[in-house]
């Protein structure tokens, strides 16, 4: 691997046609960490990914790898590996001359295709061709293509799509050990669950734009506020003496309920004081995807509705 190197987007603008898709994007990704970057359908992941690998040109701003852009970097798998679409493959050609061809390209030998193939796990499957692949064997495919040069920097956009169970285990694991080689990882996912267990860093952007630049613990932190989660067997009689306090309480399923507005001593002192019978109180703790949803309530290009159409882009345009 070349020394560690990282991403930096500054000032993106992008426009096809009437539609904005990049709006002053920037942001960075850091060495050692993989970087989640989320946001809704249109919101620019999938452009700004395209910009930094020189698929697109953008009409204002830099997207850079190392401090250079794309198209100035020498043999340019030694640099970043990228997967965007893992489906992109010669169905005709089998998994380990795919990964030959790649390879010779440019300039690596044929030990470094056997290293990669050991690494994801494709060994089994290296002599069947691509079209009898399932999702999750194309996934291992491509980030093993990814690989081939050793880069400093992946790019991976939705790559737990079509694991199964334990190959979302493997994926995470895999994800987190490539950080901790120093190399930067920018993980495009629609799958908080998955980030939360994976990610230190999260990118959110919607419109074109950047919403949040954080850590997954700080986003975690400030959507979990100051509620307090209440287990209870007399849920009525916690709400009121709730209330009456002057907490806003709010039912999360029979025998659950959050507090806002009171501390987890004032909540136990109040139920203590009244006899309401309650085994659990604990500061509460958002999901993720409770933190993400909040965030980009207002970035959500398309919602249900009444059933009817709504005037907006074409599918291709709005997952740009």
């Amino acid at each position: 691997m070349r020394a560690a190197a990282g991403i930096e987007v500054r000032g993106l603008r992008k426009r096809y046609g009437g539609t904005v898709a990049l709006d002053g994007m920037t942001f960075g990704v850091r060495p050692g960490e993989v970087t989640g970057f989320v946001g809704p359908n249109g919101a620019g992941k999938s452009t700004t990914m395209r910009v930094v690998l020189g698929l697109d040109t953008p009409d204002e701003g830099t997207a850079l790898i190392g401090g250079e852009p794309y198209a100035r970097l020498r043999e340019p798998l030694r640099h970043v590996g990228a997967v965007l679409d893992a489906g992109a493959l010669q169905p005709s050609r089998r998994a380990r001359d795919h990964l030959l061809w790649l390879a010779h390209s440019q300039g690596l030998g044929t030990r470094r295709v056997d290293e990669v193939i050991e690494r994801t796990g494709l060994a089994s499957a290296v002599r069947r061709r691509a079209a009898g692949f399932s999702l999750g064997m194309r996934q291992r495919l491509g980030i093993a293509a990814a690989l081939l040069g050793d880069p400093p920097v992946l790019m991976l956009d939705e790559p737990f799509n079509g694991l199964d169970p334990e190959g979302i285990a493997w994926m995470r694991g895999f994800l987190v050990s490539l950080a901790a080689q120093g190399r930067s990882v920018l993980l495009s996912s629609h799958l908080m669950s998955e980030l939360q267990d994976t990610a230190d860093h999260l990118v959110v952007v919607g419109r074109g734009r950047v919403i949040a630049d954080t850590s997954v613990e700080e986003l975690i932190g400030a959507a979990s506020g100051d509620r307090v989660t209440l287990r209870t067997t007399a849920r009525s009689e916690a709400m009121t003496v709730l209330a009456r306090a002057g907490a806003t309480v709010a039912v999360i399923d029979r025998g659950t309920l959050t507090v806002s507005g009171l501390t987890s001593e004032a909540v136990v002192r109040l139920l203590g004081a009244d006899g309401v019978a309650f085994s659990e109180v604990t500061a509460h703790r958002a999901a993720l995807e409770e933190a993400y949803m909040e965030l980009t309530r207002d970035a959500v290009e398309f919602r249900a509705s009444d059933g009817r159409d709504e005037p907006g882009r074409t599918g291709e345009e709005a997952d740009r």
